[in-house]
């Protein structure tokens, strides 16, 4: 996926934003990445994460839960979420 050009992301200098991503990230695997990514824009709807990944919607809760354990975040916070979205869209 491209970086966004434009916007809040155009105030980051890329590399620097990249630079984050990649530490912020480090914990996921690309499996649990490409899922919380997959969750986040779908605004964390788990049925419809479920069937874009083609998997159950336990594996996504879990896969989920999962992620947030290696984070050492909360991801029912909205601020979390943000900070996530804009490291995954680096990547």
């Amino acid at each position: 996926m491209d970086a966004p050009t434009g916007g809040l992301a155009a105030l980051v200098p890329p590399e620097q934003a990249a630079a984050h991503a990649r530490a912020l990230l480090a914990p996921l695997t690309a499996p649990l990445a490409d899922t919380l990514r997959c969750w986040l824009s779908l605004h964390g709807s788990w049925d419809r994460t479920a069937v874009a990944l083609g998997v159950h919607r336990n594996t996504v809760r879990q896969r989920i839960g999962r992620c947030g354990e290696l984070l050492a975040v909360d991801l029912d916070d909205m601020d979390v979420r943000t900070e996530l979205w804009f490291a995954l869209r680096q990547t």
